[in-house]
């Protein structure tokens, strides 16, 4: 009977899987953010709602999950980005700041919803790192459910406006191709290596460091010590176990939807777009500030100062002739403060709610 009813669950998480999958493929060719965290999303979302039994994805699948995306957000630094911003690092420093309290003030303000508590108004309204805000969002003390819709839906806002925005605003250039960014790396074998490097000494050293989160925090923090070090020739998490991760995760967080969770949502979202606006336009103040105090153009601080999207936001500054080094720079540095001061504020919040 036992058998039956593994057998039973087995066959019920492969169907949810499948049609994770399929709509990831619908969801690519319509060019979607993140496709597969949104596929695994929906399959969750919808087998969560529908079926009468609870399914969970196992625990070390979640646990490896976390793990990747920690190391494809490590792998993102190196020296070259580093050294694009080291005659500006003030400036980015405390614009970068400034990013971080206008995401704790439109947490706040998230706040004004019923049912939407402070992390988890702080963490759904968090400018940039979406990904890993999910990924650690519930063992932090935030709803994920709540911070995975509002955050993707921070960054679909940003992928359709900001390349406007860059053409009539800011001068961009459509086809006038800037820097590039270097993608080449040394193939899918060393790929496999770094990730499995990362993956199994960031974890255990995390937790002997008492580093919060340390299934996704200790990969990364292995992964950019590699990266910045030398030792990771270029490597990266590759494309197949990268797409699996965010599935996970998607699947995480859509099977612990239900009606109610779903209704609350639902309500915050009028205020959620409202507040995400704001956050939009303010962060867009902080890159005047940025141009204002640094040799960047007005079009190299926006892009560099946009709160999420990073892939699109890179893929706009190539083709419209920005500095795409510059801004990639920014914007990784603004990443990994966002993740790592994360447990910190999720701290923070809590004993002030409770004072």
């Amino acid at each position: 009977m036992a058998d039956a009813g593994r057998a039973a669950r087995a066959a019920d998480l492969a169907l949810v899987v499948a049609t994770a999958l399929a709509v990831t493929l619908a969801l690519d060719v319509l060019d979607l953010p993140s496709p597969s965290l949104f596929g695994g999303l929906v399959a969750g979302l919808v087998r969560g709602l529908a079926g009468r039994r609870r399914l969970a994805v196992p625990r070390p699948a979640t646990t490896a999950a976390q793990g990747l995306i920690g190391v494809s957000i490590g792998a993102l630094v190196d020296l070259d980005t580093l050294e694009a911003i080291g005659r500006d690092w003030l400036p980015v420093l405390l614009v970068t700041v400034g990013t971080l309290l206008l995401s704790v003030l439109a947490g706040l303000l998230m706040r004004l919803q019923p049912g939407v508590s402070p992390v988890t108004g702080a963490f759904a309204m968090v400018a940039g790192g979406a990904s890993g805000i999910t990924a650690m969002s519930r063992e932090l003390g935030a709803d994920e459910r709540m911070v995975a819709v509002l955050q993707y839906l921070r960054v679909l806002l940003i992928v359709v406006l900001m390349p406007v925005a860059a053409v009539a605003l800011f001068g961009a250039e459509p086809g006038s191709g800037g820097t590039t960014v270097d993608d080449a790396g040394p193939g899918w074998p060393a790929g496999l290596l770094f990730a499995a490097v990362c993956l199994l000494a960031g974890t255990p050293l995390a937790r002997l460091l008492r580093i919060p989160v340390p299934t996704l925090l200790g990969p990364l923090l292995v992964a950019a010590g590699l990266d910045l070090g030398g030792l990771s020739g270029g490597a990266d998490v590759p494309a197949p176990l990268g797409t699996a991760a965010f599935l996970v995760i998607g699947l995480v967080v859509g099977l612990n939807f239900d009606r109610d969770s779903l209704r609350t949502v639902g309500r915050a979202m009028p205020l959620a777009l409202a507040v995400i606006l704001g956050l939009v336009a303010a962060c867009a103040g902080l890159g005047a500030v940025l141009a204002a105090t640094t040799g960047a153009s007005a079009l190299d601080a926006y892009l560099a100062t946009t709160p999420g999207g990073l892939y699109a936001v890179l893929a706009t500054a190539q083709d419209g002739g920005a500095d795409a080094t510059f801004v990639l720079a920014v914007q990784v540095l603004r990443l990994f403060v966002m993740l790592l001061s994360a447990p910190l504020l999720a701290r923070w919040l809590r004993r002030s709610e409770g004072g």
